[in-house]
Order: structure tokens, then C-alpha cells, then sequence
């Protein structure tokens, strides 16, 4: 079971729903999370359940950053919008570079994203567990 999280900036929030629905058979078996609005949308058009934070602007983006500093995130979903500023861009900035630092996969387009689940789809995200089974500290 992976961890996964779903974030859409505001003109993005439509195009991230559809695709969530599109790929929800491969979403279902798997723990997922979002930013508030953008997972309220989400489970209403779906039957998928999403532990929702803040939305990005009022700490949601650095919620999502918090996991993935923990390890606790194996892939995200963030739809930015590249024409439009954000007031919270250093938030933004500071989760793509805890992405790339802690080797998250992240998809900041449809076109990505899309790539990322069918890996899902075929079992190509195991060596996250073989990363989990083995860190440093864990009990066997």
C-alpha cells in the first residue's frame, strides 16, 4: 500500500478531480491525502477517502512537506498552475525541494501524473517497500 498525496492549485482543482476519478481503481487500495479543498472535491465525485490538511495557503503544502521529511509519502500529485502567482510560492518551493532531497516522486502535471499511476498500476513502485523493509533502525 503506497502513500499518496493530491494537491491542485485553484485552476487546477477540476483537471486533478476528473483524473483522480479516471484512475480511481488504482487509487482505492491506497492511503491517501490532500490539501482540504482539493480533497473535498475529490471524494465528492469518488468513493475514496482522503485525510485532508489545511488547504496550501494556510499550511496544507507544509503538512504534506512535514510527511515527506518523515518518510511517510511515496508519491504526490501537485497540479500547479505556472501562469498564475501563488502568495504561498516559498511553501511550494520548500515541497518540490524536500521531494527531490528525500527522492519522492512528484508530478507537477497531467502528463506526468499520468505516467506515475500506470506505474502504479503495474506494481512499479515496490522497491519503495524494499526502501521501507531495509532503512536503518527498522526491526526485522
Amino acid at each position: 500500500m503506497l502513500k499518496i498525496a493530491f494537491i491542485a492549485h485553484d485552476r487546477k482543482k477540476d483537471e486533478i478531480v476528473n483524473f483522480v476519478l479516471a484512475y480511481e481503481h488504482v487509487f482505492v487500495g491506497h492511503e491517501l491525502f490532500s490539501t482540504g479543498t482539493t480533497g473535498q472535491r475529490i471524494m465528492d465525485v469518488t468513493n475514496l477517502k482522503i485525510h485532508r490538511y489545511m488547504s496550501g495557503p494556510l499550511g496544507g503544502d507544509q503538512q504534506i512537506g512535514a510527511m515527506v521529511a518523515q518518510d511517510e509519502l511515496d508519491l504526490i500529485i501537485f497540479l500547479r498552475d505556472p501562469l498564475m502567482a501563488q502568495p504561498h510560492e516559498p511553501d511550494i518551493t520548500a515541497l518540490l525541494r524536500l521531494c527531490d532531497v528525500y527522492g519522492i516522486p512528484v508530478a507537477t502535471n497531467i502528463a506526468t501524473a499520468e505516467v506515475l499511476v500506470k506505474a502504479i498500476d503495474r506494481g512499479d513502485f515496490a522497491w519503495r517497500e524494499l526502501v521501507h523493509k531495509y532503512k536503518p533502525g527498522v526491526d526485522e
